[in-house]
């Protein structure tokens, strides 16, 4: 599916292109609002034929914001607004040439995506989707009813939880913990007070350190060259064979090569990804395992997290063409 073709606007009227439709209050008064297509568009040329004119972009993760859209789109873009907390799909150094400013959602994700890591933790240590794929498909009446050693799970309460990443979704992912009154440690390149204190009470680690002692891994840190395949074979290597690992943040970080075979040979208990390194392709491989749980990137997708990001992109493009400065910039 294709976008309508643009209507045509006065020369002095600031279009504002979002590349897919946004939930919620999205309002730029003044502006025309060019809208992309919900499942994306076809191809790359076609986006390049969305954003000509724009003076302002409010961009999806999935789209490539570089240089060519960039000069595709003109001198008089002022903004891009990802509707994401990341942005490893935009070149801000491209941006910043064009004197063109990035800016993100960073606390409208915080408590959806917190959620989801904890959905697919419990998911991952009680075996939910391979006991829900065993109850609907008659597997479960055929089989009869189960026994004492069948279908059982990690515990959860008391446990140890690691953080990788000590942000805002991090924080929020660790402080749920406080319900099944787990051990908290956390992985990031300095000291955390608000995580080191009161009601966390977490303990700095290193990453080694950190795998090797939880029963669950949690990974809240961005993609960068960096933190790209953090977690490989050496560090699965690591981790406890009754641990979990999970992944909200992107799916790079882990080397999926390497989880599959970490959970095909056992060596760790199971996963829960909602990102993935290829997506939307999932890793074949990861698909015919029955210990790990998998969602399609909704880490965000509550309708209260989606609605403040969609306010959260229009209050910083209405602030930048207003002339002030946005709330939530990329630095």
């Amino acid at each position: 599916m294709t976008a309508p073709p643009a209507p045509s606007t006065p020369a002095n009227q600031p279009i504002v292109c979002t590349t897919r439709p946004l939930p919620g209050d999205f309002a730029v008064p003044g502006a025309a609002i060019r809208t992309g297509p919900e499942r994306g568009f076809a191809s790359r040329e076609e986006l390049l034929a969305f954003v000509p004119g724009a003076t302002a972009i409010a961009s999806w993760v999935t789209e490539r914001i570089d240089a060519e859209l960039l000069d595709a789109a003109g001198p008089q873009l002022k903004i891009v607004a990802n509707f994401a907390v990341g942005y490893d799909n935009i070149d801000v150094p491209a941006c910043r040439a064009r004197n063109v400013i990035v800016t993100n959602t960073p606390d409208a994700v915080t408590e959806g995506t917190a959620d989801m890591a904890w959905a697919l933790l419990l998911a991952a240590a009680r075996r939910v989707g391979e006991g829900d794929r065993f109850a609907r498909s008659g597997a479960w009446a055929s089989h009869g009813s189960l026994g004492p050693v069948e279908f059982l799970g990690v515990p959860v309460a008391g446990q140890t939880l690691c953080i990788i990443g000590a942000g805002r979704i991090g924080y929020a992912t660790a402080l749920r913990s406080l319900g099944w009154g787990m051990r908290i440690t956390y992985v990031a390149r300095s000291r955390h007070a608000n995580f080191e204190h009161a009601p966390l009470n977490a303990r700095h680690v290193s990453l080694e350190d950190g795998l090797r002692t939880a029963d669950f891994v949690s990974i809240h840190t961005p993609l960068t060259p960096q933190t790209k395949h953090l977690i490989g074979a050496k560090e699965l290597a690591l981790m406890k064979p009754t641990a979990v690992l999970i992944n909200t943040s992107r799916g790079p970080v882990i080397d999926e090569a390497a989880l599959a075979d970490a959970l095909k040979e056992r060596k760790i208990f199971g996963a829960g990804l909602d990102v993935f390194e290829h997506e939307p392709k999932v890793n074949d491989r990861l698909k015919q395992l029955d210990n790990i749980a998998m969602t399609p990137h909704i880490g965000s997708g509550d309708t209260r997290c989606r609605n403040q990001m969609a306010a959260l992109c229009a209050a910083n493009i209405r602030a930048v063409l207003a002339g002030d400065k946005p709330l939530t910039p990329v630095t």
